[in-house]
């Protein structure tokens, strides 16, 4: 049988440790969390690849770590709400309830949220819920959010986004720039937004934010 607990160990030695992930409380969610129990079981033996893990129907588990260095970056606290755009099958959602006093999470189906709730439920997370929603959209009715995290590339960030941000609040996401990701934390004070790249990595889109082709004749 799979030893899942060895492997989630030599994940956070060589995928978050050694890239300068050194907050014990992101480390302890790593540990805690069950990477396994979020993945198709078709994918299980992936789980704690250093890869990004196709979820289907355009949804993708960030690996290791470009997700914890954007935990990191974040800066959460014990205290803070946090909005989970994007949360696939529920993975995300489960560290950062670790982290967060609190967290929404949105899928853009019925379909996706009721297997992300299901999933949270075994793992017995009960500080977080999950909502349907257009990514777009956000979600301003239980807002507003100490954190936006977003759980996949965009070419731009919505202005809903910053609009449902607390002020002193922070919002992390992978911005396309060309052939990489540019990982963002805007940050809001006085209702105005400031922003810096953190790191570079190459992240999914999410769906609907996709590179648009251009054409050229």
């Amino acid at each position: 049988m799979f030893d899942f607990a060895a492997a989630r160990a030599t994940m956070l030695d060589s995928q978050i440790r050694t890239n300068d992930v050194t907050d014990h409380d992101i480390q302890a969610a790593f540990k805690k969390v069950p990477r396994e129990c979020f993945v198709p079981k078709a994918k299980t033996a992936l789980a704690y690849s250093d890869v990004h893990i196709d979820l289907g129907e355009g949804r993708f588990m960030l690996r290791p770590r470009d997700f914890a260095k954007m935990l990191d970056a974040a800066n959460i606290a014990s205290t803070d709400v946090v909005l989970n755009i994007g949360c696939g099958r529920g993975y995300s959602v489960a560290v950062l309830s670790r982290l967060a006093e609190t967290v929404v999470a949105l899928e853009q189906s019925e379909d996706a949220v009721k297997r992300a709730t299901k999933l949270l439920d075994q793992c017995g997370i009960t500080n977080a819920a999950v909502v349907q929603s257009d990514f777009r959209a956000g979600a301003p009715e239980h807002g507003p959010f100490d954190v936006i995290f977003v759980g996949g590339s965009v070419m731009s960030v919505p202005q809903t986004w910053f609009d449902q941000l607390a002020n002193g609040g922070r919002l992390i996401v992978a911005v396309n720039d060309g052939p990489v990701s540019r990982i963002k934390i805007f940050n809001k004070s006085n209702d105005k937004i400031g922003d810096k790249t953190v790191f570079d990595a190459n992240v999914p889109a999410l769906p609907g934010f996709e590179v648009k082709q251009e054409f050229v004749l």
